[in-house]
């Protein structure tokens, strides 16, 4: 025997509007829900702005341990961390020889990634980098000055440092101990 249920159309009206009235609020937390999950979100980088060329002032030395010879700098007026979490600064790398390398780069502390913008010239101009690529950090790189800038200055617990000032406090205050060993 089959029972046939009667809805009456006043009981459909209930229902149909508890759950339009509901749909928004559900389509509301799906998005706070997202919103609040970072790792839901695809990374996406800003477009960065070179800063001016680099003076000698502004330079502020780093150690990278006793394996390199060169002479590394941050150029304090061009720190800054991005909306995406990247922090770009301007790198001068004075080699034993006499060169001087100046590069403006960026460092992603979640992803331990390094890149190259733009590469400074003697005139005091830049060129963006050809074919910009996300490179690994690694510690056994030659020199090491993106494995110290990462771990002892710019990151922290795999996030950048809170702020630019106290990113260039940190370099100012000298190199921790054994930067690059260990």
């Amino acid at each position: 025997m089959q029972r046939r249920v009667r809805v009456s159309a006043g009981a459909l009206i209930v229902v149909a509007t508890l759950a339009a009235s509901v749909s928004p609020v559900l389509g509301q937390w799906r998005e706070w829900d997202s919103d609040f999950d970072e790792g839901s979100k695809p990374w996406k980088e800003i477009e960065s702005r070179i800063p001016s060329y680099p003076r000698a002032s502004d330079l502020i030395r780093f150690d990278v341990g006793n394996a390199s010879p060169h002479r590394f700098h941050v150029d304090a007026r061009s720190v800054s961390i991005g909306e995406d979490r990247v922090v770009r600064y301007t790198l001068v790398v004075m080699a034993a020889g006499g060169a001087r390398n100046v590069t403006f780069e960026g460092i992603r502390c979640d992803a331990r990634e390094q890149k190259y913008y733009a590469v400074g010239h003697p005139d005091g101009s830049w060129v963006r980098s050809r074919n910009p690529q996300w490179r690994r950090v690694e510690p056994a790189d030659i020199n090491a000055h993106h494995y110290v800038l990462a771990n002892y200055y710019l990151c922290s617990s795999w996030v950048p440092v809170a702020s630019v000032t106290q990113i260039v406090e940190r370099l100012k205050s000298g190199p921790p101990v054994n930067p690059a060993g260990g």
